[in-house]
Order: C-alpha cells, then structure tokens, then sequence
C-alpha cells in the first residue's frame, strides 16, 4: 500500500491564475526603478493617463504616469514620465523624480504649522495634527504626504481635483514650512528655554 504524504498549505506551490486573482491590492512590495525592491526609497504611482492620436494606420496610444518618491524622512520627489508604454512611463517618471528630490521641514511625525496652498486651481489646507490622529487626507495628498514622512497631519482639498495640479499643490505646500530655529536664526535671534515652575515649599505647621 502506497504511502501518502500531506503537505502543509505554506509548501503548496501557487498555481498560474487569470487576471488580478493571485496580485492582491496593496500586499505587492513597492518596486524600484529596475524592478526591484527599495530598501531606501518609496516609489508610488498617482495617476496614469492615457492620450490617443488618430493617424492614417489607425489610433497611436500614449501614457503619462505620475510618480512620487521619498525616503519617509523628509525627502521627496515628483516626477511625471510619458511614452508609447505604461511601464516605460512610470521608469521614467520614476527616474525624474529621484532627480527632483527636496527637503522639506518636519516636527516629528508631524508638520510645524498650518499652511494654505494653490497651484493652478488646486487649492490644499494642511494643518499639524497630535500624535496617533494619522494621515486624514485623500488619495493624491496621502501619497506625497506618506513619501516625505509626515504620520500625523489633517488636510483638506478645496479645489480641482486634476492629479498633477494636487501634487503639486501638496508639494508647494510643504516646501513653505519653516522651523522656529530657522525663523530665529534667519533674524538673528536666540531662542530662550523657559525653566519650568517650582511649586512653593510648604512650611511645616506649628503646635
């Protein structure tokens, strides 16, 4: 009699499927610029678009993708990439935004104030928030938000929608933050600590 032997569910090989069933949303690594995994840096497609030319053969396809790259430590990047490919276009849109990267001024998990900025007819609120509140935000914000590091932060969308003027908005927004030390230091100014208050002593009662 023949022996049978039970694999465990983790030893079983995966089987080929059709369309999206083996990709789950959001359980993928994010992916670098030569398809592999960064260690470093964040990589995050916004928004696709896709353009159509009627010529004498038939309709010429072409695809701009949005990109947005960070270190989650106050470092991000914005790029927009366009070709006859999808993933041509997020390469390339991936590698202009690792070109484009800046610095932007962060207080821990947070940003240091409120701030209100437009770009084209996007216009974005972003106000400081305590810590554990996380990233109340949409989509196109959060992705920008998420890559330059900020966890605790409120926003608001008050304007067009259009992916790229959004980014750009967020990323406008960001850029006009300052530290107090910078703010100080720019004016020549010394920041002071302020001792905290001691609590008078008691004198003890008499009989």
């Amino acid at each position: 009699m023949a022996d049978i032997t039970k694999t465990k569910p983790e030893d079983r090989v995966p089987r080929g499927g059709r369309g999206r069933r083996n990709k789950p949303p959001g359980d993928a690594p994010e992916l670098g610029i030569g398809g592999q995994e960064s260690q470093e840096l964040t990589e995050k497609v916004v928004f696709i678009n896709r353009s159509s030319k009627v010529v004498k053969g038939g309709r010429r396809f072409n695809f701009s993708a949005l990109i947005v790259v960070g270190d989650r430590r106050g470092r991000v990047g914005v790029g927009l990439g366009k070709a006859s490919e999808v993933a041509d276009a997020i390469r390339r849109g991936g590698e202009l935004a690792r070109s484009q990267m800046v610095s932007v001024s962060l207080k821990d998990a947070t940003i240091p104030h409120e701030v209100f900025c437009a770009y084209g007819g996007a216009k974005i609120l972003l106000r400081p928030a305590s810590p554990g509140t996380g990233i109340i935000a949409g989509r196109t914000v959060r992705a920008v938000l998420e890559a330059a590091g900020v966890k605790d932060i409120l926003s608001k969308s008050l304007g067009s929608n259009n992916a790229a003027n959004v980014v750009k908005a967020t990323l406008k927004g960001l850029l006009s933050l300052r530290l107090r030390e910078d703010i100080y230091k720019a004016r020549g100014f010394v920041i002071k600590k302020v001792e905290a208050a001691r609590t008078p002593e008691v004198a003890p009662a008499t009989a």
